[in-house]
């Protein structure tokens, strides 16, 4: 899952070698953590975090489908 949203972040943002993702386990949940250049955050949130929103559907659809739980995080 960390590889599939490190994917699509870079496939959106300008600076593709500055996106890092990081896996962490909270409790039952896998928390993901992403980190773009600060020029790129705009691009990840999207509209009215519209982007981030879509990408966060995507990873429960994948965690759903693998009976996991999982949650991105967006770090500044």
């Amino acid at each position: 899952m960390k590889a599939l949203v490190e994917t699509i972040a870079k496939a959106l943002v300008d600076n593709p070698s500055e996106v890092v993702t990081a896996e962490e386990t909270e409790e039952d949940t896998l928390v993901i953590k992403l980190t773009v250049a600060k020029e790129d955050m705009g691009r990840i949130i999207g509209k009215e975090g519209r982007t981030a929103k879509a990408i966060r559907t995507i990873l429960n659809a994948v965690s759903t489908k693998d009976n996991k739980k999982a949650m991105l995080k967006i770090v500044e």
